[in-house]
């Protein structure tokens, strides 16, 4: 087949899944990473053949996607915040939401003018590391440490983290039951905020391919990682020091409740005006 007939090929087969747009879009995604070809030069040479070896992995993909597979776990990777990070079944796809987290900290932070070297952050359940790993790109005279408990999440943080360049002292810990040792000027996550009785809400696509342990809260309590932060911050946070939370939507007065003892504690709206992140400063 050629560029085109197999463009056509391909919207045809996922019509059920996507619609128009988003298989040309995929479709694009795809081709560009097989072959190299960007949407000028695909438009360019739509009527040159596709190499069946080409041919036989775009039909697996269509295959792959059939079953709701996200998009970037086949391709093994994502963008986030203008850079390219891996991906797998074992971490969380970034969203949108979470680089506005990134850059409200980015924003933030040198405002308050921490000391280098002692200036250190602390990334709560950091999955593929896309904040501790941006976060070192724009403050790269920070100590940065990240914890997770899964091991196969860390084991893709790492190859991020060397794939950047970037010196992170990853951790494998279940935080809920870990004793920080030290201190901190920013402590920084996105933990799994969706309450278990939300499960029915979530699509399937979501919970068959992504970590549910990264989704989920693992108790009852949607707060319970928010609660423990709090904790810590009130002990482990340095003067000034400060806080930045990616939050569960419903939940953000009783999110941002937990953080009354500080000198200051913000519910901010994301870019589609919903409660999504706590800032607070000790």
């Amino acid at each position: 087949m050629t560029i085109l007939e197999f463009k056509r090929h391909f919207k045809k087969e996922l019509s059920g899944i996507y619609n128009d747009a988003e298989s040309a879009q995929l479709y694009s995604i795809f081709l560009y990473e097989k072959t190299g070809f960007d949407n000028f030069q695909q438009r360019r040479f739509a009527s040159q053949e596709l190499l069946i070896s080409d041919e036989k992995e775009l039909n697996e993909i269509i295959e792959e996607l059939k079953t709701g597979k996200p998009y970037q776990q086949i391709l093994g990777h994502t963008e986030f915040y203008g850079k390219k990070f891996f991906v797998d079944e074992n971490v969380l796809i970034p969203r949108p939401e979470t680089e506005e987290l990134v850059e409200l900290a980015i924003n933030k932070i040198p405002d308050s003018r921490f000391e280098i070297p002692d200036f250190k952050i602390l990334d709560v359940g950091t999955g593929s590391g896309i904040i501790p790993i941006t976060l070192k790109r724009f403050f790269p005279n920070a100590e940065i440490s990240a914890i997770d408990i899964s091991e196969k999440a860390l084991g893709i943080a790492k190859k991020n983290a060397e794939f950047h360049q970037a010196n992170i002292q990853f951790i494998q810990q279940d935080y809920l039951n870990t004793k920080l040792e030290e201190n901190y000027d920013i402590i920084i996550s996105n933990p799994p905020y969706i309450g278990i009785e939300e499960n029915i809400e979530i699509e399937d696509s979501v919970k068959g391919f992504e970590p549910n342990i990264a989704l989920f809260s693992p108790t009852s309590d949607a707060l319970i990682f928010y609660k423990k932060i709090a904790k810590d911050g009130e002990k482990y946070l340095k003067e000034n020091g400060m806080i930045f939370l990616e939050i569960n939507q419903k939940l953000g007065k009783e999110t941002l409740e937990l953080f009354s003892n500080y000198s200051e504690s913000r519910l901010i709206k994301d870019l589609s005006g919903n409660d999504r992140f706590v800032f607070a400063k000790k």
